[in-house]
């Protein structure tokens, strides 16, 4: 019934996400729990921590791969992928400040995007992945260190 009566007051969560979203904080602030969609705010909570996981994994994947064509591509000067490897740590940095407890599982994501990592770098630089670690040789200290380079 929640939905039914919403629906007739309230923009629709299929229908306007821009103004489903602006009607529910309003209700928020108005304290008007009763009103709420609850069903789709949790689907859309549950969604933006899904987005931030994958983000960060995501991030951590490429950052990774540069460090790996850093150290195994030595003919290619190092200087070539310190803008990536920046921007990369720049913006790990503001999801974990956004996001602090995302730091504690930082190991785990980092031997998760490994093999992907791996896989990336051989398709870049033409070595085969045999050429690279089978483990992540980069701490996570390292790979966040703005000023490491392997």
């Amino acid at each position: 019934m929640q939905t039914l009566v919403q629906s007739r007051k309230y923009p629709s969560y299929d229908d306007d996400l821009a103004l489903w979203t602006d009607a529910q904080i309003r209700l928020l602030l108005g304290r008007r729990f009763s009103e709420l969609d609850i069903k789709n705010l949790i689907a859309e909570l549950d969604g933006i921590n899904k987005r931030e996981l994958r983000t960060l994994k995501n991030r951590l994947r490429v950052l990774v791969m540069h460090l790996l064509k850093c150290q195994f591509q030595p003919e290619h000067p190092k200087n070539r992928w310190r803008a990536t490897l920046i921007e990369q740590r720049e913006r790990l940095t503001l999801l974990l400040e956004d996001s602090p407890s995302l730091r504690a599982a930082l190991p785990e994501y980092v031997h998760q995007i490994y093999p992907a990592a791996v896989r990336m770098a051989a398709a870049e630089t033409g070595l085969p992945a045999s050429a690279f670690p089978a483990d992540n040789p980069y701490s996570v200290a390292q790979i966040l260190d703005q000023d490491f380079m392997p």
